[in-house]
């Protein structure tokens, strides 16, 4: 009986010694990770769209331009507004090394006052993650000035 007792001791100081052990690969400064060097870049024009001074309820369309500077598809899995009167459309077919492409963005103009949004696009580019940014000022309708939703504060 002493025997089956010191044998399941041992195995259970086994057992919890294995579950102790740490798995998790590190970065030691002489590995490498490994970063695909053909895959898609992404560069924008530019990543601030300034509308200036407009009219309520005006055109609130931009358009944000960029080019698939890498070596295979780019594809675009999501772009995201900062609030709901801001909304980007991304193409939805992967767009191929050297080709350009937009991301339309569409703002709500019948907010009043001064608006700064982002626009957070996630790709399987290097540059996974790339933050656009529109912002203006919508002046107020003389007609109609005091039904007028101001623009939200963002965060």
């Amino acid at each position: 009986m002493k025997k089956i007792m010191m044998s399941v001791a041992l195995m259970a100081i086994a057992l919890f010694a294995a579950a102790q052990t740490n798995t998790t690969p590190t970065n030691s400064p002489g590995s490498t990770t490994t970063e695909n060097p053909n895959a898609p870049e992404i560069t924008f024009e530019t990543v601030v769209i300034d509308y200036g001074t407009i009219e309520y309820n005006s055109n609130g369309d931009r358009e944000f331009k960029f080019k698939n500077t890498g070596k295979e598809p780019l594809i675009i899995t999501s772009a995201t507004g900062s609030c709901g009167c801001t909304v980007p459309t991304p193409p939805k077919d992967p767009v191929k090394p050297g080709e350009t492409a937009t991301i339309k963005v569409h703002y709500d103009t019948k907010r009043v006052g001064n608006f700064e949004k982002t626009i957070t696009v996630v790709s399987n580019a290097k540059n996974a993650t790339v933050v656009l940014k529109i912002k203006g000022t919508v002046k107020p309708d003389a007609n109609t000035q005091q039904n007028q939703t101001p623009a939200p504060k963002q965060n």
